[in-house]
């Protein structure tokens, strides 16, 4: 068995208690969370040492765990201590973390409750998801044949494992037809999100941002919205539909790997990157790093 350069990037992994080398911390094929997707996460930012918001995402760490009926094994306490351990083991100071718990192999089929739940964190040198071309000039987006689906359907509000599927296909069919990312509707054909991020729309100084009916409500959503307040602007939480988007002043992703993005062009219309993106970012980029 040989482990990826990309794996050995983590070096030290916190494992089920333990820190161990990365090339060590391995699963069993027959592991629940590989067959059934029963695996919930976080993805977390490390500026200057310091965790940005880090009790918000641990917070959601164990609400998403109750929401797929997983129980921890381990307090919050316990967890928050293990990220810092990951970053001092490999001397990391700005990086990506991400805390996993998932079932394990002890049994095979739908019923999970005799599998044992395992949790690790591990942590790597992830400067920016964009390169910074794409962060200046902004994004382009193409419109996704995937739907987020309709909330009673899906576990929307677990940071799942299985829920990124969609984000996965819709990704990969933008970037084979040449965009950065992908525009993600949802089932009634209203602007839900990206691949992974939230949107937010300026339109005569006001922003827009959808309710969190079918997608995550991101943590780096909440602090755009209170960023855009700071700012003099009235922030709504809406629905609206592809027309209504293609006529925005200006378009913004969030999310904790893509931090704060403008969007250009929406498939073949583009949108200006603007003033309150650049102050919006700027803020934000000051604010992580405090």
């Amino acid at each position: 068995m040989t482990t990826s350069d990309f794996a050995l990037k983590a070096g030290k992994i916190w494992f089920n208690g333990t820190l161990i080398d990365s090339k060590d911390a391995q699963v069993h094929v027959l592991t629940h969370a590989m067959h059934y997707g029963s695996a919930v996460f976080e993805g977390e930012r490390a500026y200057n040492g310091k965790i940005f918001k880090v009790e918000a995402h641990n917070d959601r760490l164990f609400r998403s765990a109750d929401i797929l009926d997983i129980e921890i094994p381990y307090d919050k306490d316990t967890l928050l201590k293990a990220r810092q351990e990951v970053l001092d083991a490999n001397n990391l100071t700005n990086c990506y973390l991400r805390p996993l718990v998932w079932r394990g192999d002890e049994s095979m089929g739908i019923y999970a409750r005799n599998n044992k739940t395992h949790v690790m964190v591990a942590a790597w040198d992830w400067p920016s998801y964009f390169s910074p071309e794409k962060v200046n000039a902004g994004l382009s987006l193409k419109t996704s044949k995937w739907r987020r689906p309709a909330p009673n359907t899906a576990p929307i509000q677990a940071k799942a494992a299985g829920g990124y599927m969609i984000g996965t296909l819709a990704k990969h069919e933008s970037y084979d037809a040449g965009f950065d990312d992908a525009l993600v509707l949802d089932y009634k054909d209203r602007v839900a999100e990206s691949s992974g991020a939230n949107i937010f729309m300026i339109k005569d100084g006001q922003a827009f941002t959808p309710p969190t009916e079918c997608s995550l409500n991101g943590i780096t959503r909440l602090t755009m919205i209170d960023i855009l307040r700071d700012m003099g602007l009235t922030v709504t939480e809406k629905f609206w539909d592809y027309d209504e988007l293609i006529q925005a002043d200006e378009i913004m992703l969030t999310g904790t790997a893509a931090e704060i993005q403008a969007v250009r062009l929406i498939d073949d219309h583009v949108i200006p990157v603007g003033e309150t993106f650049k102050k919006a970012r700027q803020i934000y980029s000051d604010m992580v790093r405090s």
